[in-house]
């Protein structure tokens, strides 16, 4: 099914698109029920049929994209020379409806570190429709045993074993990707820090630890020629001001709540003066 192909094409390319399907027919129409196509701003896969139909569905759905719209729609074309028509007559006598599915690109999201805590994390996230990057330098830590719990993931979950460097990994990462640094050691966490704010195309970057680590963390940092600009693009410690503990699976859905709250402000940028909050002394402390 080329239109398959397509959304795939689309989600792998972080491009918006929408899936537009033919939900009913009354009449003469050039495609039947369930026909489909995927239109992007740039480009259009499969076919509704063609002329004026084709031609409002495909206009409509780049509007969608420029404004990114997220709730479907349903456009009634009446293919009738008596019928109004901006792209041509299209006289098969019936009237088609057409269903315009957006198909947003979905967060992207990488955790350095997948022990107690960033397998917790990655559990949660796992159920969400987005990128989920996994990246620990411990074989251990990333076996398909050790991993059975997001074997029914929404997300689409990409694991990185990386022994050496896994910095490099930041790199390869798609761009809007958000960070959230978590690894058993402190000179790689800062490692991974100086990699990820020498990228200028990710969107957040958030370091658990306490706030002795983050002093030098900070000192470190400076000392390597980065600025205090860039410096702040860090986010610790990172979770919900009003969620303490320190149990794993506490930080983590404090984390994951937070994060949360970064894909909203993303959204809804009006919002994003609500969605950045401290944790608490205690998850200050947490270790990953």
């Amino acid at each position: 099914m080329e239109w398959v192909k397509a959304v795939q094409r689309l989600r792998a390319g972080r491009q918006a698109g929408v899936l537009v399907t033919v939900m009913s027919v009354r009449g003469h129409a050039p495609r039947e029920a369930g026909a489909k196509m995927v239109v992007a701003a740039d480009n259009v896969w499969g076919t509704v049929g063609g002329g004026n139909l084709e031609a409002l569905g495909v206009e409509r759905s780049r509007a969608m994209i420029a404004d990114d719209v997220t709730a479907p729609e349903v456009l009634t074309a009446a293919l009738s020379d008596k019928a109004p028509y901006q792209h041509g007559v299209q006289c098969c006598g019936g009237e088609v409806k057409l269903l315009l599915e957006p198909l947003p690109v979905v967060p992207s999201v990488a955790i350095f570190g997948v022990g107690h805590v960033g397998l917790e994390l990655a559990r949660v996230l796992a159920r969400h429709d987005l990128e989920l990057h996994l990246i620990d330098s411990r074989a251990d830590q990333l076996t398909s045993d050790r991993l059975a719990a997001l074997d029914d993931a929404v997300a689409n979950v990409h694991v990185h074993n990386v022994p050496v460097l896994p910095e490099l990994v930041v790199g390869e990462l798609p761009p809007g990707t958000h960070v959230l640094i978590m690894t058993h050691d402190h000179a790689e966490d800062a490692a991974l820090c100086d990699a990820a704010i020498r990228n200028e195309e990710l969107a957040t970057i958030g370091l658990i630890g306490s706030s002795a680590k983050w002093t030098r963390f900070q000192r470190k940092l400076a000392e390597d020629g980065n600025s205090v600009d860039a410096i702040a693009r860090i986010t610790t410690p990172i979770g919900l001001s009003d969620l303490p503990g320190k149990e794993p699976a506490v930080i983590a859905v404090s984390v994951a709540a937070w994060l949360l709250q970064q894909f909203v402000a993303e959204r809804h940028p009006a919002s994003a003066h609500s969605a950045v909050r401290r944790p608490t002394p205690a998850q200050r402390e947490a270790k990953a």
